[in-house]
């Protein structure tokens, strides 16, 4: 038995001991494959902006580290899909008008290349939020318009919403985000159009729509419209007439759609967001289908188009997760926006695909104390040093900065405190985490949120950007939108070379000189 004991506790020894070999080796590897990294500068014939609402860097750290036990991996081996691009930078988020902004100004940021005030949508600055009078003339075009006029194809995926804010922002324009149907229009001075309908009216050639808000297409009592407008049946009209048109409310009809036979597809799937991915997983009586099963079979239709095509694909319930202050459920639908990021990669190479993941803002969201490894993410910090925290309360690692969970129960000295959680289930999906700050609801916070990038000209997020820049390298990298200068030389270069013709043909003089000379 002693033999036994000792041979396990060496065992034990042997398996702790880190020398650091295996770090340098990892190292080394790493710098071996930044020195032979070099940019692909070819044209991106597909273009796929993935935007984790709210996902701000302290989210995608945890994450990471929820990924890991959820999966029993090796806490530090586990990373995200988008983790392993080559191209990383930062994006300053702020609204014209705002230090903490919010999802359409920087919806109009990163899709239409111009900042914008905050709650305003495909709108310039000029445009304060609420002044439908301001709207007409002040438009700005979103990639998705540019690379329409291309000939490519485009579509928007969500889990949100489709009206909501940064889908919008793909095709609306609009001085207010939430005039989301016409109800909401009711005592707006100004001739303005609400977002549902711009999306059917406006916008009828996006081969592939899918999220949640179907409220906003059907008029009263079937949903929340004022007017007389069936807006899906006004889709399926006229997608009859150029080409075939699948509508589609669950997961089951998803599924049942044949791409092959299938130009343009309609998706509604709730009648307002979508539910938590997490709640999907745990009971999905309501048959809607999942983020990455959304993004898969729009890649499928877009992608039979040999111009290639734009697709937004968002995971809008990291954001909402974090504003109920429910951290699990915004960590979960991180893990199913970054399974989406896997399916892209999966079905379209980097080679002439540019992929994008970023985020439109961050949360007061953090990671806090000192946990030892091991310590459930969404459990309670151990060890904690003698005599900390000094309400002699135990606190979890998620933390966030203002939100519902806020202090409003008594503390031992009759002041208000925290509320012990001795014997509270931190990992109920449902367990609202704690906050500094009481409010109905956890808001936004104002730092830099991170791009990652690969495919064709990734490398030019290098650094720290406006968020604004997004939309003009993706646009540059696909040839749509307002620079194409070097699109001939690209298709008369496709190796991308990146040696002017007048160059070549200079060598070519010289060479031809110089053998000339030899003979004079």
């Amino acid at each position: 038995m002693l033999i036994l004991c000792y041979c396990m506790s060496l065992m034990l020894a042997i398996a702790s001991t880190d020398d650091g070999k295996k770090w340098n080796d990892q190292a080394q590897k790493e710098l071996t494959d930044a020195l032979n990294l070099k940019p692909n500068i070819m044209i991106a014939k597909n273009v796929i902006l993935f935007l984790g609402d709210g996902m701000g860097v302290s989210t995608v750290s945890a994450a990471r580290l929820y990924k890991a036990q959820k999966y029993n991996i090796t806490e530090g081996m586990s990373t995200l899909a988008f983790e392993h691009f080559p191209h990383v930078a930062l994006s300053k988020t702020y609204n014209l008008d705002a230090q903490t902004p919010d999802s359409a100004g920087t919806g109009t940021a990163f899709l239409c290349g111009v900042k914008a005030n905050a709650g305003t949508l495909g709108v310039n600055g000029n445009v304060a939020r609420k002044n439908c009078t301001l709207e007409k003339g002040n438009e700005v075009m979103s990639i998705l318009h540019w690379s329409k006029a291309e000939g490519k194809s485009v579509g928007v995926v969500t889990t949100s919403r489709i009206t909501h804010a940064t889908p919008a922002a793909a095709y609306a324009h609009s001085a207010e985000r939430d005039w989301e149907n016409d109800a909401n229009l009711n005592d707006v001075e100004g001739n303005c159009t609400d977002i549902a309908k711009q999306l059917i009216m406006d916008n009828p050639d996006i081969e592939v729509i899918l999220g949640g808000g179907r409220r906003n297409f059907f008029t009263i009592p079937v949903g929340q419209r004022n007017d007389s407008l069936n807006l899906t049946q006004i889709w399926e009209t006229d997608k009859s007439t150029k080409g075939k048109g699948s509508y589609v409310t669950t997961k089951s009809e998803l599924d049942a759609v044949d791409v092959t036979k299938t130009d343009f597809l309609l998706g509604l799937f709730a009648e307002s967001h979508m539910e938590y991915d997490l709640d999907r997983e745990l009971n999905n009586s309501l048959d809607q289908p999942s983020l990455p099963e959304m993004t898969k079979i729009a890649i499928d239709i877009l992608k039979k188009n040999d111009n290639g095509f734009f697709l937004l694909v968002e995971g809008a319930r990291i954001d909402h997760g974090h504003h109920a202050s429910k951290a699990r459920k915004a960590l979960h639908d991180t893990i199913a926006f970054d399974d989406a990021v896997n399916v892209a990669m999966k079905e379209l190479g980097p080679e002439e695909t540019l992929l994008v993941v970023t985020a439109d803002h961050s949360h007061v969201f953090s990671m806090a104390g000192y946990p030892e490894t091991g310590n459930d993410i969404l459990g309670l910090v151990h060890p904690v040093a003698d005599g900390e925290p000094k309400d002699n309360v135990p606190y979890t690692s998620l933390i966030y900065g203002n939100g519902p969970g806020g202090a409003l129960v008594n503390g031992t000295d009759g002041h208000p405190g925290r509320q012990n959680l001795t014997g509270v289930d931190t990992t109920d999906p449902e367990y609202v985490f704690q906050a500094a700050v009481h409010m109905s609801s956890e808001t936004h916070s104002a730092e830099d949120v991170g791009i990652f990038a690969i495919g064709p000209m990734s490398h030019l997020f290098h650094g720290v950007h406006d968020q604004n820049y997004i939309a003009h390298v993706m646009a540059y990298a696909s040839c749509v939108g307002p620079n194409k200068k070097h699109c001939d030389k690209s298709k008369e270069d496709p190796v991308g070379s990146g040696v002017s013709h007048t160059l070549a043909q200079s060598l070519i003089i010289i060479f031809i000189l110089h053998h000339v000379n030899k003979y004079l």
